[in-house]
């Protein structure tokens, strides 16, 4: 089965408004968040209690120097509560279960980890890791190559949307994790794509959300495919009971870790605020409401692309710093949309929940719930979108009189009532309108991204030779390591193709490896060499 049928499902109701089951669990994005602020929830009970819950250093996990130099470099200092319970357990090769809200850090929980225990000499997959989302396969697989630079590891990540054939050649070269959808996933299985045959661990990222997408029966079939002597591992924010049918089906006595309560939505570090608001003048209190809090960076949810592309056009009109993502966009402009704003390109976000989903940025002070969610745990979703890693934020709901139903769920669920607010007045607005009229002719502050330092002293190289020349990791090694001031420690990750090949020269040497190699051979053969444009 092709992943375009769950996909198309959801970019429909994105179209036309309409909701899939409602005890069904939304998507709840979590790309690592690495928090080093006040503890985000208390570790649950049972038989993870003997994790090392004290440990506040990485060091104490006795994890190799190519980690904890990755891990320093990319700003980890102290693991949250979740890396805290799931690390030793993962070390130790057990099966586990993780119900953790988003933005605890889960995927560190387990790339630290698996990053640790993967082979570098082993040229097949070794992990499988899949995700319910395109742009969370995207962040996984960056993720995954940042904590793992050093020890050279490397990711592929294979989803839908994208040429399979690409995919294909890709999934050929050396990979030590694959990170993909489960449509995607199951497509290259059927095509005999893709190597399982040493697949040592899974990692099911966002179970819930593969739940809420329809994407189960494929993850059974694909878990079906790989050998049984493996690690699982489960991550989910919460744990409806198809998802605890599966655990029980395919994973060994996991070890079970709940990181807060199913009622600490980490509210103490989010201020709501709801306004009651008629249909047609929800985009003149978007207005108001802006200039009066003034957002340093903020993301506006609809519930429909056609609501996505009149407030993007109303942002537009006003002069906002702004930009749109839905699934109704190709992914290569999805991707540049979430760069630039990751990287502090614009400050407005309008989104709907399929396209937001796998957001994975820093210091979100506002989310502007435009449309009211129609499930209840999707509103936990998209205001974890702030108040991260110990911050606080601004979650802001508008709600027309007709949906007291699902209000009152959303509140029941939470378990506290949305405090209400009245529409700010005329003078109000006035009053702020200088202060917001500065912002927004300043440009927002430069987002440096979690990798950007790592990166720094690295430079990609391009030869232009690769299997057709018969060429080989040890080649370029050999080669490179010889060069006067260069060990195979300055040497990063090195994808051959084809017809080229690609190597990560490490520690700030890249210049001098790149005027040593134009006038170097690698196996009697004189390549062209280069800085690389990707």
């Amino acid at each position: 089965m092709s992943e375009s049928q769950p996909n198309n499902d959801i970019e429909n109701q994105e179209q036309h408004g309409q909701t899939s089951d409602p005890n069904a669990v939304p998507v709840a994005s979590d790309a690592q968040e690495q928090p080093n602020g006040p503890d985000q929830g208390q570790a649950g009970a049972g038989s993870a209690e003997s994790a090392e819950a004290g440990t506040s250093d990485f060091a104490h996990y006795g994890l190799s120097e190519e980690i904890l130099r990755s891990l320093d470099t990319l700003g980890y200092k102290n693991p949250t509560p979740v890396q805290q319970q799931v690390i030793p357990q993962a070390l130790a090769g057990k099966d586990v279960t993780v119900k953790s809200q988003t933005g605890s850090g889960k995927t560190a929980a387990y790339g630290i980890p698996l990053c640790e225990l993967l082979q570098w000499e082993e040229s097949r997959p070794q992990a499988l890791i899949l995700t319910p989302t395109r742009e969370l396969a995207d962040q996984v697989k960056e993720d995954m190559m940042n904590i793992g630079r050093f020890k050279r590891i490397k990711a592929a990540a294979i989803y839908g949307k994208q040429p399979f054939d690409r995919q294909k050649r890709e999934l050929m070269q050396r990979n030590h994790v694959v990170v993909g959808t489960p449509g995607r996933v199951m497509d290259h299985i059927e095509k005999d794509t893709i190597d399982l045959e040493r697949i040592q661990y899974l990692i099911i990222d966002e179970a819930d959300e593969m739940l809420s997408m329809g994407f189960i029966e494929q993850l059974e079939k694909i878990i079906k495919q790989l050998p049984k002597e493996r690690v699982t591992m489960l991550f989910s924010a919460t744990l409806p009971k198809d998802v605890e049918s599966l655990c029980h089906r395919y994973m060994r006595s996991p070890v079970d870790i709940e990181i807060g309560s199913a009622s600490d939505k980490r509210q103490t570090q989010i201020q709501h605020k709801l306004y009651t608001v008629g249909e047609k003048a929800k985009a003149a209190l978007l207005h108001k409401v802006t200039v009066t809090e003034n957002p340093d960076s903020c993301i506006i949810f609809c519930r429909t692309q056609a609501n996505v592309d009149a407030v993007s056009a109303q942002l537009d009109r006003l002069g906002y710093p702004s930009s749109k993502i839905h699934g109704g966009m190709e992914q290569d402009d999805r991707n540049r949309v979430m760069n630039e704003f990751r990287a502090g390109q614009f400050r407005y976000l309008v989104a709907t929940d399929v396209a937001a989903r796998g957001i994975d940025i820093d210091r979100i002070t506002h989310v502007i719930n435009y449309d009211l969610p129609m499930e209840k745990e999707s509103y936990v979703h998209r205001t974890g979108r702030t108040g991260r890693a110990g911050q606080s934020g601004t979650a802001i709901t508008f709600v027309t009189p007709f949906e007291d139903k699902f209000l009152a769920s959303i509140e029941r669920y939470i378990g506290f009532e949305l405090p209400r607010f009245e529409e700010p007045s005329a003078h109000m607005v006035a009053e702020a309108q200088a202060a917001f009229d500065r912002k927004l002719r300043d440009r927002p502050a430069a987002k440096k991204s979690r990798g950007e330092e790592l990166n720094a002293n690295i430079m990609k190289l391009y030869f232009n030779g690769g299997k057709k020349k018969k060429l080989r990791n040890v080649d370029f090694v050999g080669t490179i390591a010889r060069i006067e001031g260069v060990t195979a420690d300055d040497i990063g990750i090195i994808s051959i193709q084809e017809t080229v090949t690609y190597v990560d020269i490490l520690n700030g040497k890249g210049n001098l490896v790149l005027k040593a190699m134009q006038e170097t051979t690698i196996k009697g053969k004189q390549l062209k060499v280069q800085k690389a444009r990707t």
